[in-house]
């Protein structure tokens, strides 16, 4: 897959936001080969696997300016950096526990010119601050993870869904989800995205605030 495609799925792309998609591939084949955050077969597929699947979350919800997004275990910025070049006039906490994947994704971020991207080493439990949605692709059970962020959100919220959870992840999730026990909904990408990469993909949204 190309650049080219996320253009086809987001055709309202001004030519700064088709740049920065362009350029994710060549930076993020650069600093694989330094330090290794995206698995060696999943480099070849950035923009499918990584960049598209990452803004399956915008085709659920288009962020309004202002909007404040905590990602969660964001590995080599996943979904976040995809997410702040769509939106440029929100505000993106990106935060994992290791901190080789911070730096990467500090230099993609600093490279693009990124300036609503805060990238730090830090546990989800343990920031300070509140946030309108908390978004992840799949870093644990949802369970879990509901438990990690449920105290993380601001009450008075400005969308046509409530702040809250807006989870990539894949595959048979209705056990997990039971054993979650919370009020959710499910977003199929394959409703989106054409490609069969997303037949079993979904964004699951659980609101919080």
């Amino acid at each position: 897959m190309t650049p080219e495609r996320i253009s086809h799925y987001f055709p309202e792309l001004t030519p700064k936001q088709r740049d920065q998609f362009a350029q994710l591939g060549p930076l993020y084949q650069d600093w694989n080969a330094k330090i290794n955050v995206i698995s060696r077969k999943d480099i070849d597929q950035l923009y499918e696997r990584h960049v598209l699947h990452s803004l399956g979350i915008a085709k659920v919800l288009a962020f309004k300016g202002g909007t404040d997004v905590l990602d969660v275990g964001t590995g080599g910025g996943f979904p976040g950096i995809p997410l702040a070049i769509l939106f440029p006039e929100c505000r993106f906490h990106l935060v994992d526990s290791i901190g080789k994947k911070i730096k990467v994704v500090q230099e993609v971020a600093s490279a693009l010119g990124l300036a609503n991207v805060k990238a730090e080493q830090a546990r989800a439990e343990a920031l300070p601050d509140t946030y309108d949605f908390v978004v992840s692709r799949a870093v644990t059970e949802l369970k879990e993870f509901h438990g990690w962020v449920k105290h993380k959100f601001n009450k008075h919220w400005q969308h046509n869904l409530r702040n809250g959870i807006l989870y990539l992840k894949g595959g048979d999730l209705a056990a997990e989800l039971a054993e979650a026990k919370v009020k959710h909904k499910l977003y199929p990408l394959a409703e989106y995205f054409e490609e069969p990469f997303f037949e079993t993909k979904f964004v699951v949204y659980i609101p919080v605030a």
